[in-house]
């Protein structure tokens, strides 16, 4: 078997070692190549590889200090002598009260010293055990001067020793991989028949200028060995999605939208239609903004919303109670991007078909199908001859056009519309329907205020959720955890 010069070194290296050897520990041989080198070996059976987690204290600055000035208990015993009066131990320079009081801890701990009363004085007395510890030096000492030079590794002997040490903050323990290589008994007969060690490996120009290619031994590849992933740029998956979703809207013959991420409560709920005393409007859900302090209202809808929310329009009651101008102020880290189809309704003329994907925030308890900041996929399309129907046919053609084969629709329940869904999707994969956002017909009361006086067909879909499931993954955060491995293996389902 032909050997690249380089494994040829290590082979060597470790063939001269005894027994196992880290990638540091071999002589003549650069420790990234013998890692990266000692792969290839391992393929062709001639090296095995071992990982193995090892144990490795370090000092801390506390550490640090006791190795140089000695154990807080070992200073107190200097300075011990009969019937020392404890007041005296508080006044030793350099320690704290509270360093004393701990070092009293040890002292008595390690039976150094004994503590009694002397004409109502509380004093210490040396014990026979702190006399003859004066000229000793505790393990625990040993160890943090070793420390002090550099990391040791943990051993079964010293490992209550660290632990008192790490209780004490004078050390840390911290766990490392480290890679082991051993020749196996065909890399010692490979290297030992191997006649290649003058081969060249590489052509290079002045070979070829020369004509000296002619008269050397190229080595052989080969091709069937096996090669590192190879991981080009990508874009992550969720840009990726919301390029997709935007295309599928656009191609439907929709037009884009934005609007702020801080909104004013006014287009975030009371435009919506949502009552001021709304559990979603508590602080529990929603993100309120020191700064600004307040927002400016559009003066000619106000009224107009105003009156929805106190009377009703024809044929609704409204919600009854004296709408507050102040608290439709109050600018908030927009809930939902409904507020940007809000905002457009009041500006459009009819008929038109919006949509928007963009963030939205909300104050959830992070878990693997919840975030504080998310997407969601607003639309809406407004016109005199659109149907209920036609809701369920936009939606259904959008996750069928996203990949989702089986689409269906449950009754559901919004403030802002009438009649309202809750779409679904199967995932094979799960062998469930899952829940993706909810949609309906805005509400008269929503509509009118905004100077619209047709149907507006309404939806806010999830986005992570989604792509979670298409990408098969247990947990929504990931998308933000910036795993470099995870970025660059996630499948381009989209």
């Amino acid at each position: 078997m032909e050997l690249h010069p380089k494994e040829r070194d290590i082979l060597a290296a470790l063939a001269a070692t005894d027994g196992p050897a880290r990638p540091e520990e071999l002589e003549s041989v650069d420790p990234t190549t013998a890692r990266r080198m000692g792969y290839w070996l391992s393929q062709k059976g001639l090296v095995t590889l071992e990982e193995r987690t090892l144990e490795e204290a370090r000092i801390t600055e506390e550490g640090r200090l006791a190795a140089s000035n000695g154990l807080i208990e070992r200073r107190l015993l200097t300075i011990l002598t009969k019937k020392t009066p404890l007041e005296d131990l508080f006044r030793t320079e350099g320690l704290s009260r509270e360093q004393v009081k701990i070092g009293l801890g040890w002292l008595r701990k390690r039976k150094w010293a004994t503590i009694g009363r002397d004409e109502d004085v509380t004093v210490l007395t040396r014990s026979d055990e702190g006399t003859k510890a004066v000229d000793g030096t505790l393990l625990e000492e040993e160890i943090l001067v070793k420390l002090a030079i550099g990391p040791i590794a943990v051993t079964d002997k010293e490992r209550k020793l660290l632990e008192t040490l790490v209780h004490r903050s004078m050390a840390t323990v911290s766990e490392r991989k480290e890679l082991v290589l051993t020749i196996t008994d065909e890399g010692r007969e490979t290297l030992e028949s191997s006649d290649d060690e003058g081969s060249v490996s590489l052509l290079t120009p002045v070979m070829l200028e020369t004509g000296s290619w002619r008269n050397v031994s190229f080595r052989k590849y080969d091709v069937t060995l096996p090669v590192p992933p190879t991981r080009p740029g990508r874009k992550h998956p969720l840009p990726v999605l919301i390029d997709r979703v935007r295309r599928i809207f656009l191609d439907m013959g929709f037009q884009e939208a934005r609007g702020p991420f801080v909104e004013s409560s006014f287009w975030c709920f009371d435009a919506l239609f949502q009552p001021q005393d709304h559990p979603a409007r508590e602080l529990a859900d929603t993100f309120y903004m020191k700064n600004p302090a307040k927002t400016v209202l559009p003066k000619k809808i106000v009224p107009k919303v105003r009156s929805a929310h106190e009377n009703g329009t024809a044929g609704s009651s409204g919600w009854g109670y004296k709408w507050s101008e102040d608290v439709s102020r109050r600018p908030v880290l927009r809930t939902h991007t409904t507020a940007v189809s809000a905002r457009r309704l009041s500006e459009l003329t009819p008929p038109a078909k919006v949509f928007c994907v963009d963030r939205a925030f909300r104050n959830e308890t992070l878990d693997y199908k919840h975030l504080m900041e998310f997407h969601q996929v607003e639309g809406i399309v407004v016109s005199e001859d659109v149907t209920f129907n036609h809701l369920l046919g936009y939606l259904k053609e959008f996750y069928q056009r996203l990949g989702f084969d089986k689409v269906r629709f449950r009754p559901a329940y919004f403030p802002y519309t009438e009649m309202s869904v809750e779409p679904e999707v199967w995932m094979p994969s799960r062998k469930s329907w899952i829940e993706l956002g909810g949609a309906g017909m805005f509400r008269p009361e929503v509509t009118e205020p905004l100077g619209i006086e047709c149907p507006v067909l309404a939806w806010g879909l999830g986005l992570e959720r989604p792509a979670m499931l298409a990408l098969e993954m247990d947990d929504m955060r990931t998308f933000y955890r910036n795993d470099a491995d995870w970025l660059a293996d996630a499948p381009g389902v989209f």
